[in-house]
């Protein structure tokens, strides 16, 4: 697709926008020429909201999901099950879990998986700060819900073998969680059911 009949300025928009994941050049132009078309005050509301996420969203020191309170509502929420750590690849992970009600422990975000081809290793999740949690805190188990591709059941053997010398259960989602399914993808009865019937490995 070419752009040249475009203004410099439309240009530009389509692509910044195209830089995002999932979309193409053409779903780029067909969003700047939507956001050209909205009202002055839609185009401003979504700048102001761009600007105020990357201003106040920051990862918790506990868990490192999203928040914009240090420690997040749920590490701070005393009615959840603290003794047990849902261990899960990225943020949107977190949220399809909450989302199914399947978890009422508390959760731990790595921000990625194990990838050697990609040049991902053990150092550049947060592998560590979870092994901090289990020699800090009282906890019990900790549920592994990594994805079922191979990065994912990688990332999850890996946990295993460095969790074996600490006294802590550890678990490992199933039945009802296809191989090289994505978390934020499953249906919340799927992930539901995959939840209550972990396995321990």
């Amino acid at each position: 697709m070419t752009m040249e009949f475009y203004p410099r300025s439309l240009v530009s928009l389509i692509k910044h926008l195209s830089k995002l994941p999932g979309v193409g050049e053409k779903t780029a132009a067909r969003l700047a020429l939507h956001i050209l078309r909205s009202s002055d005050e839609d185009a401003k509301t979504l700048s102001r909201n761009i600007l105020e996420v990357k201003e106040k969203i920051r990862f918790c020191s506990k868990c490192f999901g999203l928040c914009e309170t240090d420690p997040c509502r749920i590490c701070l929420n005393k009615n959840r099950d603290h003794t047990i750590v849902c261990v899960v690849e990225q943020p949107s992970d977190l949220v399809a879990l909450e989302k199914s009600g399947a978890f009422k422990g508390v959760y731990h975000v790595l921000h990625g998986a194990l990838s050697p081809m990609n040049g991902i290793g053990p150092d550049d999740l947060r592998i560590k700060e979870l092994v901090g949690r289990i020699t800090q805190d009282d906890i019990k188990e900790v549920a592994l819900a990594t994805n079922t591709n191979v990065e994912g059941e990688a990332t999850a053997s890996y946990l295993a073998q460095v969790l074996k010398g600490y006294p802590v259960l550890v678990t490992r989602i199933a039945t009802g969680v296809p191989v090289g399914g994505d978390l934020k993808y499953l249906d919340e009865v799927t992930l539901r059911r995959a939840m209550e019937r972990r396995e321990s490995i």
